[in-house]
C-alpha cells in the first residue's frame, strides 16, 4: 500500500508513511471486506459512511505537518482509521463522531490496539470540542458547505486545519493556516467525501 499507492503519488512525510505502515487498516473494516482493506479505494463501514482510501488519509495527514508534540482535533471518527494514524504521530487525538454505533466500534478497536492517546466524544462535530481547545491541528473527514466558525476559533495560532469544502458531490480539500491572527487557504486536491452534518454543516438528510 505504502510503496505502490502513497509514495508514487507524492506522500513523502516520513512520519505519515511510518504511521501508514504501522496501523493495521484491516482492523477498521468489516470482516467480509478485510481482503480489500489495503486497496486504493474507499470502503463502506455502515450508516452511509465510508473509510477513505489510503491515499486521501495520508494526504490529509501529511498536510497537517505534524512534528509529534501536537494535540489534534478530528471531526468525524467514522471507522477510527484516520484517528489511529494521527495517534501514531502526535501527542493526543480528540475525535468527535455523531453516530453512536460507529463511535462504539472505533473505540473498541482503539482499545484493542492500545491506542490510548485517543479521546472520543459523541456529539455534533461542527461545534468542535471547546473543552480541550486550542488545537495545534484540526482535520475534518466529511465535506461541508463552508469551514465551520467554531473550528476556526478552536484552532491554535499558529495552527493548520484541513477540510473538504464544496457541495454534496465534489469538494475542494482545503488547508487553512492560522498565523498571527491571519487565515490563509490553499486548495490541495478535488475530493469526494460524505456530507458534514450539523449546526455548521449540512442539514440532516
Amino acid at each position: 500500500m505504502v510503496d505502490e499507492q502513497l509514495i508514487p503519488r507524492g506522500i513523502h512525510d516520513l512520519k505519515t508513511l511510518e504511521a501508514m505502515r504501522t496501523v493495521p487498516r484491516h482492523r477498521f473494516v468489516e470482516d467480509a471486506m478485510q481482503d480489500q482493506a489495503y486497496g486504493d479505494f474507499p470502503l463502506p463501514i455502515g450508516r452511509g459512511q465510508t473509510i477513505s482510501q489510503p491515499y486521501i488519509v495520508a494526504l490529509m495527514t501529511q498536510a497537517l505537518e505534524l512534528k509529534g508534540h501536537e494535540s489534534v482535533l478530528e471531526i468525524g471518527t467514522g471507522s477510527g482509521y484516520q484517528a489511529a494514524i494521527l495517534s501514531r504521530i502526535c501527542a493526543k487525538v480528540y475525535t468527535v463522531e455523531r453516530i453512536d454505533s460507529l463511535l462504539v466500534q472505533a473505540r473498541k478497536v482503539f482499545d484493542s490496539l492500545h491506542y490510548l492517546n485517543i479521546l472520543t466524544k459523541l456529539d455534533d462535530g461542527t461545534n468542535g470540542w471547546p473543552e480541550y481547545a486550542p488545537y495545534d491541528a484540526i482535520i475534518v473527514t466529511a465535506g461541508g458547505p463552508r469551514v465551520p466558525d467554531p473550528l476556526l476559533e478552536q484552532l491554535a495560532d499558529p495552527g493548520i486545519l484541513v477540510i473538504p469544502v464544496g457541495d454534496r458531490g465534489v469538494q475542494d480539500l482545503r488547508r487553512v493556516t492560522k498565523k498571527d491572527g491571519q487565515l490563509t487557504e490553499k486548495t490541495i486536491e478535488f475530493v469526494r467525501f460524505v456530507s458534514l452534518i450539523g449546526d455548521h454543516g449540512w442539514d440532516r438528510d
